[in-house]
């Protein structure tokens, strides 16, 4: 094989390479899982801030359930020792009057019990609703993840192979021309030989000026010259 044969041959596998790496890097399946975690960013945005007014009047609700129920204890327990009281007048009277101010406070707790609970219950219900339309991009989200794992360990093999490949076709060059090539890869990445195409080099695609065209064109047999924009070899 001519050198030229040689270097398009290893052209051809640095660009299925890059392909490769190219696909494994930007996956549909990436850019569906970066759409379903900025959703899922904005509903945990919305959660907090929904748990953030939900919270003080949960804790109003909850002070006001525990005061209604300790002075629903204690009006039980008054009307009970007053059911058995063998006491005076005086203490009995005693007791049925802290019992009916046991009982206004408890009619006023349990107004604002009453309160809290309605105004709880339609924050408690828009968390829920958050949680509800979160999960399946949860779920989503974990499937994309185990996707993406598995697409990528396949890719990985292939880049494996193709490497090695590459390696035994890198080593069919010439040092010097290998060295010209490697050089070129460094710098522009991708390959460092390109076709020209229609008077364009394919690696960068920008045309050739007339000169330059003209001046592939009669280069000798086994003469190579470098792209003047991109430095990729030209290969006839």
């Amino acid at each position: 094989m001519s050198d030229a044969e040689l270097l398009r041959a290893l052209m051809e596998a640095d660009r299925w390479i890059d392909r490769v790496t190219a696909q494994r890097n930007h996956l549909p399946e990436m850019n569906e899982l970066s759409t379903v975690e900025g959703e899922l960013r904005e509903l945990v945005k919305a959660l907090n801030e929904a748990q953030a007014v939900l919270s003080p009047v949960r804790s109003a609700y909850d002070d006001a359930h525990a005061e209604a129920t300790r002075l629903r204890d204690r009006a039980t327990d008054l009307e009970k020792t007053l059911s058995s009281s063998t006491a005076n007048a005086r203490d009995l009277s005693a007791i049925q009057k802290e019992l009916d101010h046991v009982r206004e406070l408890l009619s006023l707790s349990e107004d604002r019990e009453l309160e809290f609970l309605l105004a709880l219950e339609p924050l408690e219900e828009t968390v829920r609703s958050i949680k509800e339309h979160a999960q399946p991009g949860a779920v989503r989200r974990s499937e994309l993840q185990a996707s993406i794992v598995q697409l990528q360990a396949t890719l990985d093999e292939e880049l494996v192979s193709l490497r090695e490949e590459r390696q035994v076709r890198a080593l069919a060059v010439s040092g010097e021309l290998r060295a010209r090539y490697d050089q070129a890869l460094l710098r522009v990445g991708g390959s460092g030989a390109a076709q020209v195409d229609e008077g364009r080099c394919d690696g960068c695609r920008i045309a050739l000026s007339p000169l330059d065209h003209d001046r592939w064109k009669s280069m000798a047999p086994g003469t190579l010259m470098n792209c003047p924009e991109c430095g990729r070899i030209l290969l006839p």
